[in-house]
């Protein structure tokens, strides 16, 4: 998996300056749920592959940017939410999805699943992908200005993948072919955060999750971090914006085939609360 240490590093230097912040009057740190939708517009960098359990031909290491034509540049839908069970104690969830599609000639053979797909062949190709995360998080610092803490968490991607051409199964060529891989990889993290009130209207939240292991079927690795700062217009509806880095790769071993697949998003994005 490819993270870029600068930015874990810039993360966590984001969560030791919000620790040492000064004092100013708090309001949304009081706020016992939140609800958050977002426009993020997001770099993307996506790659697959799948090798059918007794093919000889291993599956190609698939770039669905270069290799296939998808949209590296994206606008997504993102939603989070927030509730305090208790006063340290917090519970996040995030959704965000990418659905995109393409037609384009390839430039070589790719091998799919037991499927070739040759060079100069005209290939439509799919990828949709749905990403969650949840977390609990126990602020172990905390005052009436700003809060720093712990989390365990769950990131799950769902994917979905799919390629349609005329392609080469077993030797015989030239027949329309589609091939389809689907699979839910949750992966469970830990992370740090902090929230600080800078003035009385306007939030600053800094945060991090990563976890590499096996579990199950899948081995891989996630990391997770973003930075934010918010404006109050009223005590209960609010806007800001946001920069987020994701990274997720995953080995896949399963009955009937192998594989793997990772992606990195990363980019800025706007929001509209509400909370109470």
């Amino acid at each position: 998996m490819r993270v870029r240490t600068g930015l874990i590093l810039g993360a966590a230097g984001v969560f030791v300056g919000l620790a040492v912040a000064p004092q100013a009057q708090a309001q949304s740190l009081n706020d016992r749920w939140w609800i958050q939708g977002a426009g993020y517009w997001a770099s993307v960098d996506s790659h697959a592959r799948v090798t059918s359990v007794g093919n000889t031909s291993l599956g190609t290491e698939i770039d669905f940017e270069t290799d296939l034509g998808l949209d590296e540049n994206e606008v997504l839908p993102s939603f989070s939410g927030g509730f305090r069970a208790m006063r340290r104690l917090i519970i996040g969830l995030d959704y965000y999805k990418l659905d995109r599609s393409a037609t384009r000639t390839l430039s070589r053979d790719i091998v799919f699943d037991d499927v070739t797909y040759p060079a100069s062949v005209s290939l439509s190709s799919s990828m949709d992908t749905d990403i969650y995360r949840l977390t609990l998080g126990y602020a172990f610092i905390q005052n009436d200005t700003w809060e720093a803490g712990a989390a365990l968490g769950l990131h799950a991607t769902d994917f979905e993948t799919e390629l349609v051409g005329e392609a080469s199964v077993g030797g015989v060529g030239g027949t329309a072919t589609r091939r389809q891989k689907d699979f839910l990889a949750p992966l469970p993290t830990v992370g740090l955060f902090a929230n600080w009130q800078v003035a009385p209207k306007v939030t600053v939240n800094g945060r991090v999750d990563y976890m590499s292991l096996e579990v199950g079927d899948y081995d891989g690795g996630v990391t997770n971090a973003q930075i934010s700062a918010s404006y109050r217009f009223t005590d209960h509806v609010g806007a800001g914006v946001f920069y987020r880095f994701v990274s997720y790769d995953v080995d896949i071993t399963k009955d009937d085939w192998t594989g793997g697949a990772d992606y990195e998003f990363s980019g800025p994005g706007v929001f509209l609360e509400v909370a109470f």
